[in-house]
């Protein structure tokens, strides 16, 4: 007797002998997807999903797994086995990196509300169960924005394009960066004011035609269009120019301009008889003219020029005449 329980105490303490009921076998079920997505894009769906990484035991997936990927209009009220039994088999979604996307062919659906599931197969021919379910209303193909055009304004890029609409989404990018939502004007029409110059933009816009309950549908994206601006608008021309004689200078004043690269001003003297030519340049919106004559009358007028020299028109003449 004290023989065999030695030997049992031996196989326990080398890790030979095993005590307890054996472990059920892993289930290996992919968790149920959580993320699911999808919205129209002109006639067709865009499904995107994460592809799950753990078994419902928290355990690494083995082995290659399929979808069970539907769509369909389902029952009312809603229930998982009605929508199943007639919704539509979709083809297996692209993966990569983990992450599922399929383009699915919308127009059956036009004027109704489409629900999209699916379910993750693993290699054993099981599932968990359906994912969450995303529900879109497909409406008429939104009209994609054509004849896309950027120019250099004053104010910084401006963009038109033909679409109607009342909603739009505009994409920009550069340096290499992703396309990144830059605005959502309400009309074919906008003016990027946050763009630098001599460095290029790349833009793509898209109708969005907005749904009940936050939701909306998207038009395909527009060809894309790049432009590099280049500032060649010179800043606002002077207003309110006044000239006050005294009996020995012309003091000039004006509105200062209101640019963000205003550099000066320039100012233009015309003595009796004789054309208009540069007298000074000033930094501030007035200067005091002390190179007259008493007894003469000189008219003046006066320009704005920016850090890249642009100039303005001259601004309305005013004219002095130093006491005698």
């Amino acid at each position: 007797m004290h023989s065999a329980l030695a030997v049992g105490a031996a196989l326990v303490l080398s890790g030979c002998g095993y005590v307890g009921e054996p472990l059920p076998p892993l289930a290996n079920l992919p968790a149920r997807v959580a993320d699911l997505t999808a919205v129209q894009r002109g006639s067709n769906l865009i499904v995107q999903f994460t592809l799950p990484k753990l078994t419902t035991e928290g355990m690494a997936v083995r082995g290659g797994v399929t979808f069970d990927f539907r769509a369909g209009p389902g029952p009312a009220p809603f229930n998982e086995s009605g929508w199943a039994a007639v919704a539509k088999q979709l083809p297996e979604p692209l993966v990569e990196n983990s992450r599922a996307a399929a383009s699915v062919p919308a127009a059956e659906w036009t004027g109704k509300e489409v629900i999209v599931g699916v379910r993750v197969i693993g290699a054993n021919g099981k599932a968990a169960g359906w994912s969450n379910f995303a529900i879109v209303p497909v409406v008429p193909t939104p009209e994609q924005p054509r004849d896309v055009t950027a120019e250099a304004v004053a104010g910084g890029v401006r963009l038109t394009w033909r679409a109607s609409g009342s909603s739009f989404r505009v994409y920009r990018r550069s340096g290499g960066t992703p396309f990144a939502v830059v605005a959502t004007p309400d009309r074919p029409d906008f003016t990027d004011t946050s763009v630098e110059n001599a460095k290029p933009y790349d833009y793509i816009v898209q109708t969005v035609v907005k749904l009940s309950e936050n939701r909306e549908a998207e038009s395909e994206l527009s060809a894309q269009v790049g432009i590099t601006p280049v500032d060649r608008f010179p800043p606002a021309v002077p207003a309110g120019l006044q000239a006050a004689a005294t009996p020995v200078s012309v003091e000039l004043a004006w509105e200062p301009a209101g640019d963000a690269d205003l550099a000066g001003y320039r100012i233009y003297r015309a003595a009796p008889d004789a054309e208009f030519s540069r007298l000074a340049e000033s930094t501030v919106p007035s200067y005091s003219d002390r190179s007259v004559e008493r007894g003469k009358t000189y008219r003046y007028t006066v320009s704005s020029f920016d850090k890249l020299g642009n100039e303005s028109a001259r601004s309305a003449e005013v004219e002095a005449a130093p006491a005698q």
